[in-house]
Parts: structure tokens; C-alpha cells; sequence
């Protein structure tokens, strides 16, 4: 900001005004000095404000997992798909490597698309095997992302029994299997982050639901499970679930997120909805 001199005449001025006058003058001075730096100084609100907006918009937690183009499935598996009918898939299907014979969905239970790597698959299905292998790679690249996020907010919280706990974002870590034998609610923003990394197993219990509040959006929480997975009867789960190894989705269960896994996926009766991007 550049220096303004007070001439004489503002100088008299001054001199003779009542103080709420000399005050207002001296702020109109002020302000015609700030007039000449690079940018507007602001007010302390505005700034508060915009920094609110700023906090907001990047969310609090880590970083999120990158899915590339595994971010395009509801599901997605290496070694098959199985399914007792009747279940309803809401979003892009896919397995690769293994031959589209192991994908067991039919046409009429999936509201969008079915890859496989050959004709072997449903009749409705698309045989793109090179875009497939890029969405497994990706897949695997998330799931190393997630399992290499370091410095956790929290540790072996609840001795690997999360049922019944409200859940703030962040970054948890088990060295163990993971419960949830009861409802769990994750509370936060739409922009707000959690990681889950289990180096067990992670099991929840028939009829429990995982539950959003505060705008918590499920496209920003992921499971990062060594073991398997396994939703119960009628259970509700929210999120991405990046496993090493298989899913199995129980009777009646449903799921808001996707289901990326390094082997199988088993359906039975289900709903999966695709998150919206």
C-alpha cells in the first residue's frame, strides 16, 4: 500500500471538526489510501466468512481415495459375480480378469451397464476387456492408497466394535477385525472424509445400519479391508469398500456405495446403489 500525505487543508479540517467528524474524515483518508493497494483489504467478518466457505468446501479429514475408473462401478470384481435373484444394482457392472461366464447378474437386475472381457457374459453385457483391466488397476491402486494413509486419528477405537458409536471424520486404523453388531452413525459434512483401514476382517451384523448425518455423503468414506467383508441380512452399509479379497452381501441387505473387490462378490436379494459423483 502505498504512503498519502494529509495536506495542510485536510490538516485544518481536522483540527476544527467535533471528534465523530474528525473520525469520519480520517477514515475517508484511510480509505483512499487503501484504494491504492493491489487488492481490497477486507473486513474481519468477510474474512472469517470466506474462510468458513474456504473450510467447508475442502472438508475436514483426509484427503479422499482417488478410484480413477473404478469410480465408474457399483461393483466391481476380479474373480466373478454371484447372485440369488432377485437383486437390483443401480450403477456400472464389471469383472475382469475372469470370463464373463462368472458374472452372474442378469440383464433385467442392473440399471446401467455390464462389462465383461468376453462374449461369455450376459447378452446385454460389453465386452471391453482394456477398459476393464485400467478400472482393476485403479482399483488396486485406491485400495494401496488407502492401506498407506499413515498418522490415524484414531486407534483400535471401541477394541474393533464400532455398533453404536457416532463417528466423526477422519483416519482409523484396527490391527484387527472389525464389528458392527449395532447402528453406527457417521456425522459430518457433504465434503468431509472418513478411512477406515482394517487389516482383519469386517463383519456387520443382521439388521444393522450404518448411518449418515449432517449431509455426510457416501462417496467419501472408504473401507480399506484386508479380509473380507460380509453385510448382513437386511443390514445397510454406506460407503466404498475396497477389499483385498471377497464381499459377501447377505439376504435382503442393502448398499449405498460401491463394491470393489480383489476377488468375488456375492448377492443375495440385494440393493446397490451407486453413489452420485
Amino acid at each position: 500500500m502505498s504512503a498519502r500525505r494529509v495536506t495542510p487543508s485536510q490538516l485544518r479540517t481536522l483540527r476544527r471538526a467535533p471528534l465523530t467528524s474528525a473520525v469520519g474524515v480520517m477514515s475517508a483518508l484511510l480509505i483512499g489510501a487503501c484504494a491504492d493497494a493491489p487488492t481490497a483489504l477486507q473486513s474481519p467478518v468477510s474474512a472469517l466468512a470466506n474462510a468458513s466457505q474456504t473450510s467447508a468446501k475442502l472438508g475436514v479429514g483426509p484427503a479422499p481415495v482417488r478410484l480413477g475408473a473404478a469410480g465408474t462401478f457399483a461393483i466391481l470384481s476380479k474373480t466373478g459375480i454371484t447372485d440369488v435373484y432377485a437383486s437390483a444394482v443401480n450403477g456400472n457392472v464389471g469383472t475382469s480378469p475372469i470370463t464373463g461366464a462368472a458374472l452372474l447378474l442378469s440383464c433385467g437386475e442392473v440399471t446401467g451397464q455390464i462389462f465383461v472381457v468376453d462374449p461369455a457374459g450376459p447378452p446385454c453385457a460389453i465386452h471391453d476387456a482394456t477398459s476393464l483391466t485400467a478400472a482393476v488397476g485403479d482399483m488396486q491402486t485406491a485400495y494401496t492408497d488407502a492401506a498407506g494413509r499413515s498418522s490415524p486419528n484414531f486407534t483400535e477405537l471401541g477394541a474393533g466394535e464400532i455398533g453404536g458409536l457416532t463417528l466423526t471424520p477422519g483416519l482409523y486404523k484396527w490391527g484387527t477385525s472389525l464389528l458392527i453388531t449395532h447402528d453406527v452413525t457417521l456425522k459430518g459434512g457433504p465434503n468431509d472424509v472418513w478411512i477406515f483401514q482394517v487389516a482383519g476382517t469386517l463383519n456387520q451384523g443382521n439388521g444393522a445400519r450404518v448411518t449418515l448425518t449432517g449431509g455426510a455423503l457416501s462417496k467419501n468414506i472408504f473401507w480399506q479391508v484386508a479380509g473380507a467383508v460380509s453385510i448382513g441380512t437386511t443390514a445397510h452399509f454406506e460407503g466404498v469398500v475396497l477389499t483385498k479379497t471377497m464381499v459377501a452381501v447377505k439376504t435382503g441387505a442393502s448398499v449405498n456405495g460401491r463394491l470393489l473387490a480383489q476377488t468375488a462378490v456375492t448377492l443375495q436379494k440385494n440393493s446397490i446403489t451407486q453413489p452420485a459423483p
